[in-house]
């Protein structure tokens, strides 16, 4: 099969396409804004259903795990039996859960409600790229992709603030309740605009015994890196997980090179371009998610702010990001992918090695400053680097392209977190005399955010060494 991208769906009439980007880009602000929304009412559960944190912990966890093992599935069934059919039934799964979610009696519904919620999300960020890939002519697909990441960060960015806002004004079933009229009338958009794939691909099987394979590697090597977080990566559990997850990968992988409908062509993977580029979107969102997880900890116990006034402060890179985005989608347009993701990843390395320079006597202006590379590399980077996935693959293949984009987000976090969370916290008890983290002085937490972000930085020149290898080749075959 040839790699070349294929002609997509017929563009959509200007009014339409823009009809399809609102369906489109409130499905996904409610699944990036539930992603974040729940971790601030995670006290509040605790002492509401009075249960252990390790408990409520699972209400983030069953959505995450659901989100990050079917996403390739979904992907793949979008492909084959419409993704518009596909999308509509996570935005009405998503719906309708968040009601239930809002109305669970105890924590152990909540958690099962919220696994549910998982499934509708798995849709929406499965297919959602993709779809608005093939309303929008190739020549605007950066705007229109930078577009829905400036929806990705704005969902990220309010995710603290409007959770406090609705628990402070009404409880927290209200971070739940509140996707109930978003999402119908988002559902009403799609059924109206969004047309149904006009070329299905039918005759085609669903590879489910490759998906069960994904699922139980994708679900070990999750629960192993939380685990690892928790015990260490040295703790029997957590390498048979890990070693569960390879073995798993190891047959998955060799099912999908010797069936005829697999759920995951790896022919794509020839394709240096999109193989590349996906890479270094997972470097990039390993040190996103690390970043998010150990910034508050020096906002708070090294300047000592309070919870508002950190969430304020972590939304400054998200905000700086989703004002980038869209012109950056429109500068990949015109001057292409690579050089504008090129020159994002150097603006991030800029903003960790900033980032590194953190002390106990910094400002409020200090911090924006440090962050804003970071922030403004990032909405550089993300938007040309999805346009230059979604267009190096056929038509057919776009759903698993999408779902693939999804994957590199929930496989970097769930690397991230524990990989700089344990670096962060190395390098704190080395230069303190505690076991806890939360208890070494100041001195000792600066050290560790500063050593952190200087490897942060490298990971990223890392990333901005492969996308320079890619703007090369393709700068070369221009010439």
């Amino acid at each position: 099969m040839s790699l070349n991208p294929s002609p997509s769906a017929s563009p959509q009439p200007t009014p339409a396409k823009w009809w399809v980007m609102l369906g489109v880009g409130l499905g996904v602000l409610m699944f990036t804004l539930d992603t974040s929304i729940v971790n601030i009412a995670l006290p509040t559960l605790v002492q509401t259903f009075q249960t252990t944190f390790a408990t409520i912990q699972w209400i983030v966890l069953s959505y995450l795990l659901v989100v990050t093992t079917l996403v390739l599935g979904a992907a793949r069934l979008g492909d084959m039996i419409g993704k518009k059919r596909l999308y509509l039934g996570g935005l009405i799964v998503f719906t309708i859960s968040s009601l239930l979610c809002g109305l669970a009696p105890d924590v152990g519904w909540l958690i099962g409600f919220r696994a549910l919620q998982g499934m509708g999300a798995v849709m929406i960020s499965a297919l959602g790229a993709a779809i608005v890939t093939e309303a929008f002519p190739s020549s605007e697909r950066g705007r229109a992709l930078g577009i829905i990441g400036a929806v990705v960060s704005l969902g990220i960015a309010l995710g603290p603030t409007v959770g406090g806002l609705l628990i402070g004004l009404f409880d927290w079933r209200m971070i739940f309740l509140v996707n109930v009229p978003i999402g119908i009338f988002a559902s009403f958009v799609v059924v109206r605009y969004v047309p149904a794939n006009p070329h299905p691909f039918v005759g085609q099987r669903f590879d489910w015994i490759g998906s069960i394979m994904m699922t139980i590697a994708l679900v070990a090597f999750a629960l192993g890196m939380t685990h690892g977080q928790e015990a260490r990566f040295v703790n029997p559990v957590t390498l048979g997980l890990l070693a569960i997850a390879g073995i798993s990968l190891a047959i998955f992988l060799w099912l999908e090179s010797h069936i005829a409908s697999p759920i995951l062509d790896l022919h794509l993977f020839y394709n240096r371009q999109f193989s590349l580029s996906l890479l270094t979107g997972i470097l990039v969102f390993i040190v996103i998610a690390g970043t998010i997880f150990i910034i508050p900890f020096f906002l708070e116990l090294v300047l000592d702010y309070s919870t508002t006034h950190t969430g304020v402060l972590l939304a400054v890179s998200p905000i700086l990001g989703g004002i980038v985005a869209p012109f950056s989608g429109n500068l990949s347009d015109r001057f292409g992918t690579r050089i504008i993701s090129l020159v994002g990843l150097v603006l991030m390395v800029l903003g960790c090695l900033c980032i590194s320079t953190f002390n106990a006597q910094m400002t409020d202006l200090d911090y924006i400053i440090r962050v804003a590379p970071f922030g403004i590399g990032l909405g550089m980077f993300q938007s040309p680097n999805n346009s230059a996935i979604l267009g190096s693959v056929p038509a057919e293949r776009l759903g698993i392209a999408s779902g693939l984009l999804s994957l590199t987000r929930t496989l970097g976090q769930t690397t991230g977190v524990p990989l700089l969370g344990a670096i962060f916290a190395g390098m704190v008890l080395a230069q303190s005399s505690t076991a806890m983290v939360t208890d070494a002085p100041a001195e000792a937490l600066v050290f560790g955010v500063q050593s952190t972000f200087r490897i942060a930085a490298a990971i990223l020149a890392i990333a901005a060494c492969l996308m320079f290898v890619l703007w090369r080749s393709q700068f070369q075959k221009t010439e």
